[in-house]
């Protein structure tokens, strides 16, 4: 298969290539480096994005930020950063993306577990995967041409903890590489509509 992983310069996205990289064509997309760049909060990158790339199995999404920060100090374009970046910027590379991937295709999304289990600061991101996660039930029942989506919704990584222990007191981590194989159930697999948990 032929896949873009757009976000594949990162921690997720390193461990997604690895484990897929053996087996497929793989084209990474990244804001500053990869094999093509892409700003997925500007439409016009993605669309150029695309028209970079031709003959896709797979898109996966292993991008997007959100901010964290205590409820009192949280802003309206704070919470618009969130939806900008992590929620519409992987909702407009599903939207773009229809039309460019082959029959039988698939999309996978990256969501996480604080819709389900919150942190203290972390209201934007649990609303940006709650939003992500019901976006990929939704769009499953009604996309074109065989074209399957789901979402993988991981703990927080053990590689990244250095930076993230602090709001994750208590939480058991899931290594990347055990995160990367959700990516493989859904590129590979038959499954749509589902959220694949990782680590709760």
């Amino acid at each position: 298969m032929k896949i873009l992983i757009v976000g594949g310069t990162g921690l997720i996205g390193q461990a997604v290539k690895e484990e897929l990289g053996s087996r497929h064509d793989i084209i990474i997309a990244g804001s500053q480096s990869g094999d093509i760049q892409v700003d997925i909060t500007d439409l016009a990158s993605i669309q150029a994005l695309y028209k970079k790339t031709h003959n896709l199995d797979a898109i996966i999404a292993t991008t997007g930020r959100v901010k964290f920060a205590p409820i009192n100090e949280l802003d309206s374009e704070d919470y618009h950063f969130g939806l900008s970046h992590k929620l519409m910027g992987q909702v407009n590379l599903v939207l773009q993306g229809i039309s460019h991937l082959n029959h039988g295709g698939s999309f996978t999304l990256t969501s996480g577990i604080l819709n389900y289990d919150p942190i203290v600061q972390g209201s934007s991101a649990a609303m940006v995967n709650g939003a992500i996660d019901g976006f990929v039930r939704s769009t499953a029942i009604e996309l074109p041409n065989s074209l399957r989506i789901n979402t993988v919704s991981p703990t927080v990584v053990t590689e990244a903890l250095s930076r993230y222990e602090n709001y994750f007191r208590g939480y058991a981590p899931a290594a990347a590489a055990e995160v990367a194989k959700a990516y493989s159930k859904s590129v590979e697999g038959k499954q749509t509509g589902q959220i694949y948990k990782v680590g709760f």
